[in-house]
């Protein structure tokens, strides 16, 4: 699904997109999202803020020792149905699964050229979008990510090539939090998962909180340009 899709031009300004790729397997989403950093990168399509959901699958960042924070054995994995795959995004070992929202941000930071500012306009869509629903976040010294209190509920692991960022967030929505007790997860031990759904109580309309990630994201980035 593609929420708008302005064709370019090579007079015409390129605005950005909002696509859902829906269910799709992570090596599937990165081999997709490789393609589209290039395509980017020589500006024949505009910034995107692409959504995705992932199987079950274990994903080990470009930290060192992201590895040795695997708790489940390989027929443990096998067992539950759980893939294992080392990727070139920023942090450590995460879990990605149905009920949990992904947000892939494949835009351009020529005009900015700050990766930290990103990574802060990431934590505070994010804070944003669950604050809009009733949960109040925040972020920790020291920690990438957003968390309500000691209880992390979305995860972020970025990457940038020629100032073209892919890879981003994981927002735990309505997904089963059992498998993050396989790993440590994203190398923290003095915390727990949480999502939307275990904080509130029921479960959470998943289009409704697309809806405020693309408000809350572009309303953000937007901005940058301003400056």
């Amino acid at each position: 699904m593609c929420y708008s899709n302005v064709l370019k031009t090579n007079q015409e300004v390129l605005q950005e997109e909002t696509i859902d790729w829906g269910l799709l397997s992570y090596e599937e989403a990165l081999q997709r999202q490789n393609e589209r950093l290039r395509l980017r990168q020589d500006g024949e399509v505009p910034d995107a803020l692409i959504f995705v959901e992932h199987p079950s699958v274990f994903t080990i960042g470009a930290r060192a020792g992201a590895e040795k924070h695997l708790i489940w054995t390989e027929d443990q994995l096998q067992q539950k149905e759980i893939e294992l795959i080392e990727t070139n995004r920023g942090g450590d070992i995460t879990y990605h699964g149905p009920g949990q929202i992904v947000g892939y941000p494949i835009v351009s930071l020529n005009h900015w050229r700050d990766l930290h500012g990103y990574l802060r306009l990431l934590e505070q869509t994010l804070i944003n979008t669950v604050g809009t629903l009733g949960l109040a976040a925040a972020r920790r010294p020291g920690k990438t990510g957003i968390w309500l209190a000691d209880r992390k509920i979305a995860a972020i692991g970025v990457a940038v090539k020629k100032w073209v960022t892919l890879h981003g967030f994981a927002l735990n929505v309505n997904n089963d939090l059992e498998p993050f007790s396989g790993i440590v997860p994203c190398g923290i031990t003095d915390g727990t998962v949480t999502s939307m759904k275990n904080e509130l109580g029921f479960t959470v309309d998943p289009d409704e909180v697309k809806s405020i990630l693309t408000t809350e994201f572009w309303k953000l980035f937007t901005e940058t340009k301003k400056g």
